[in-house]
């Protein structure tokens, strides 16, 4: 079965890094696009970024270009999502998803197969 795990969320103070990490299982890796979705309390889950299967390609919603970073490394089925410069408005469940697609097709959730279960990213004022 395939299984994503998100890990790295936490407190932070605005202003401060986190990064956080998805491990994938059960599927062949470099064949799917990954993404990061967030989804904050009594808001719709929006894109944050996504990684196409070898890395050269991304997206990120763009309000977050530049403060957040995308990577993946394939020998270790992992995507990271870097975060600087955090803000209160930066907190939310974030959570990692799979499309069964060498590249880039979707920037919205239905595009996405799989899913984690997400966690939570806490930006304190």
């Amino acid at each position: 079965q395939v299984q994503l795990v998100e890990s790295g969320g936490g407190l932070v103070q605005t202003g401060g890094s986190l990064r956080l990490a998805c491990a994938a299982a059960g599927l062949t890796f470099r064949d799917y696009t990954m993404a990061w979705f967030r989804q904050a309390p009594g808001k719709h889950r929006e894109m944050v970024a996504a990684i196409n299967w070898n890395g050269g390609d991304t997206y990120y919603t763009y309000p977050l270009k530049g403060r957040f970073t995308i990577s993946r490394d394939n020998a270790q089925s992992t995507i990271y999502l870097q975060m600087n410069s955090l803000s209160p408005e930066d907190t939310a469940v974030y959570y990692c998803a799979a499309d069964f697609a060498d590249n880039i097709q979707s920037i919205h959730d239905a595009g996405y197969d799989y899913w984690g279960l997400g966690t939570q990213v806490t930006v304190s004022s």
